[in-house]
């Protein structure tokens, strides 16, 4: 008994005089690096380094604030957040890149007083804003009393969440959220420690206000 084969599983023949229509490895490889700098991803085609140049120059704009009471001005790309503003054009590190979408405050600074995530605010809506980061509380040598407190009541261990927790406590006891352990951990709330040390953050909140 015969059994039809459907063409596609029928093999090319091998025949000397023969030759197949089929690419050969080697005619593939060639005519893939022909293509260029064209990469396909996920069916969309990426310019390679000619074509975006082509595209035109990044938006970019002058923008100028007050950062820990000196006045600033730079030139940043439209997209640029303030944690990267802070970090990468005016070196002050305390502002930790944490979770990079607003989630963990590790990134908690203040602006005109108030806290944000200075990785969800764009830099060039800033302009003529304070801002005051980590390294603009204290008064030189001396530290401000929330990080005091934080020294006195051990409220840190790896120490990453702790610039942004410190700064939110301060706009906490600023807005006057702290009537009880239960309203401050509700004001906090958006400062995640990873080390678990919540009793004694609320707890260097609750000292410091209570000596204003």
């Amino acid at each position: 008994m015969s059994i039809d084969l459907p063409e596609s599983a029928v093999p090319p023949p091998t025949g000397s005089g023969e030759s197949s229509s089929a690419p050969s490895r080697r005619t593939f490889i060639a005519t893939s690096a022909a293509v260029g700098g064209a990469v396909v991803a996920g069916g969309t085609f990426l310019a390679g380094p000619e074509e975006a140049t082509a595209a035109g120059p990044v938006p970019s704009s002058r923008v100028s604030l007050t950062v820990n009471g000196t006045r600033r001005t730079v030139t940043v790309d439209n997209r640029t957040s303030l944690l990267d503003l802070l970090r990468e054009h005016l070196g002050l590190t305390g502002s930790k890149k944490g979770c990079n979408a607003g989630a963990c405050g590790a990134c908690t600074v203040l602006v005109d007083g108030h806290r944000v995530n200075s990785c969800l605010t764009l830099a060039v809506r800033l302009e003529g804003a304070e801002v005051t980061t980590v390294e603009g509380l204290a008064e030189g040598d001396r530290l401000h009393p929330l990080q005091q407190a934080f020294i006195d009541e051990d409220a840190f261990q790896c120490g990453y969440c702790t610039p942004g927790q410190i700064v939110s406590g301060v706009g906490c006891i600023q807005e006057g959220h702290t009537g009880s352990p239960e309203e401050i951990r509700e004001w906090m709330s958006g400062n995640i420690c990873r080390c678990g040390c919540y009793v004694k953050i609320v707890r260097a909140v609750e000292q410091t206000a209570g000596r204003k």
